[in-house]
């Protein structure tokens, strides 16, 4: 399918919401709600960004954006640690610096691949921001650490 111009806005809106959310607010700053779960919202212009998720280890959650109050796009995703040998403060951390190096090419979670010190974060992903599918990984001293798996696209 074709990206059309209003997705091609929808990439760059998203690289702005993601990088003023959780990748730079972490756990410490959303709002909790009284089923359970925690949230991020952003708006600019004609677009709503709103990232719920439910759970910490493992956690899932959804990502929603609205257009002129329309429901557009949405995502969602499971993660969890895999290894508990590094704390999970240390794995967020990292993982929150990985988020914030998204990019409007693929603004489903971080860049192809990001390496820190001992971290190292893998991103994959098949399709475009119309319909996709993916999984981030974090490998610490190449043994993984981190696992998420991601899918979406355009809603009508």
């Amino acid at each position: 399918m074709p990206v059309t111009k209003e997705l091609t806005k929808l990439c760059t809106f998203l690289v702005k919401a993601k990088k003023a959310t959780y990748a730079s607010q972490g756990e410490a700053n959303e709002n909790f709600l009284d089923d359970g779960a925690k949230e991020f919202t952003y708006e600019e212009g004609i677009f709503k960004y709103q990232d719920r998720y439910y759970g910490f280890n493992p956690f899932t959650g959804g990502e929603v954006v609205w257009n002129n109050g329309k429901f557009f796009w949405a995502m969602n995703y499971y993660g969890r640690i895999v290894d508990a040998s590094v704390s999970s403060k240390e794995i967020y951390a990292f993982l929150k610096k990985a988020l914030r190096r998204v990019e409007k090419e693929l603004p489903y979670r971080g860049p192809v691949r990001f390496k820190e010190g001992k971290f190292e974060y893998f991103n994959k992903s098949e399709g475009s921001i119309d319909e996709f599918v993916g999984e981030e990984i974090i490998r610490y001293n190449r043994k993984g650490i981190y696992k998420l798996h991601y899918h979406g696209g355009s809603v009508k």
